[in-house]
């Protein structure tokens, strides 16, 4: 029987290592689908679009980023942070719904240059801290920091693009601190930078309307295997994660991780109670319109099938 044929997007490899390896072993397969995967901003050149200096204000740069493909038709599927999926599910002019959490529960740490005179959060009153907007550096920064400030004007989260860009910036003063996933944790701590704190969150898978609940049902089952392979030994598919360093940046093995880091977990759908607390903290900090509850983002009826 001839395989169904399906695109869906990654972006970078500690958020989308379960389709790797579900692509790899042969789950994707076994399911009867040939899944092409698509790397996020395809064909875009990350070094090409950094600013000058750094964006302050969130409202200059567009939510879809480097996912704009799914707008495009390119792909059914990508995932991301949970918060950047809520906000680009509300700015979708295809419909696209979140149909439930993605299984990586990543990790970012805000690093600050090893010269610097700051050592915990409350040292980053003010001061300037690189990310991407609308993705997850730009909202765990918030959630990290903004606990430790008096107001929400303390926090600085300013706009730069990727994690190598990131470091980049900070390496050249142009910025404070930076946040950054793995492996660009990693890198940053080879570089002599010092973490200043870390948190994990979860992220969200967002389908077209494409994806009934039978294809999901299929794709979820291929990731659940994938899921369980990665936690049986993650170090055979850190060579994902490892290519995507430059070498004149840093030159890492497997043995340079550090392994609790990395949480892999079955995907679970959304429930309306989670959705509502995000929804009060985006809102709170005027990263969502008023009108973008519950049932306008969630397709329960997709996830349901899983």
């Amino acid at each position: 029987m001839a395989l169904v044929r399906t695109r869906i997007e990654v972006s970078n490899a500690v958020f989308s290592l379960p389709y790797h390896v579900a692509k790899e072993e042969g789950y994707f397969a076994d399911e009867g689908y040939d899944v092409e995967l698509v790397p996020a901003g395809s064909g875009r050149d990350r070094d090409k679009e950094v600013p000058e200096q750094p964006i302050e204000d969130h409202r200059l740069v567009k939510s879809y980023g480097w996912h704009e493909g799914i707008e495009k038709g390119e792909f059914c599927m990508y995932r991301a942070c949970e918060w950047g999926q809520i906000r680009r599910t509300q700015d979708s002019t295809r419909n696209v719904r979140v149909i439930s959490k993605r299984a990586a529960v990543a990790t970012q740490a805000i690093v600050v240059r090893g010269d610097s005179a700051c050592n915990v959060p409350q040292d980053l009153r003010g001061r300037t801290v690189a990310v991407n907007f609308h993705a997850g550096s730009h909202y765990i920064t918030l959630s990290m920091l903004g606990g430790s400030m008096n107001s929400k004007s303390e926090v600085r989260a300013v706009h730069v693009g990727g994690p190598r860009q990131r470091l980049r910036f900070l390496e050249e003063g142009k910025v404070e601190a930076a946040a950054v996933m793995e492996p660009w944790i990693t890198v940053a701590v080879r570089k002599g930078c010092k973490i200043i704190c870390e948190a994990f969150y979860e992220g969200a898978e967002v389908a077209t309307p494409d994806v009934n609940p039978e294809m999901y049902a299929a794709i979820n089952r291929a990731i659940n295997r994938a899921v369980e392979k990665i936690n049986e030994d993650i170090r055979p598919y850190l060579k994902y994660m490892i290519r995507e360093v430059p070498p004149d940046m840093a030159m890492l093995t497997e043995q340079d991780f550090y392994l609790p880091r990395f949480r892999y977990v079955a995907p679970r759908p959304y429930t309306r109670e989670e959705y509502e607390h995000l929804y009060d903290w985006m809102t709170g900090w005027e990263l969502l319109d008023p009108g973008s509850g519950y049932d306008r983002i969630v397709s329960v009826k997709t996830a349901a099938a899983a």
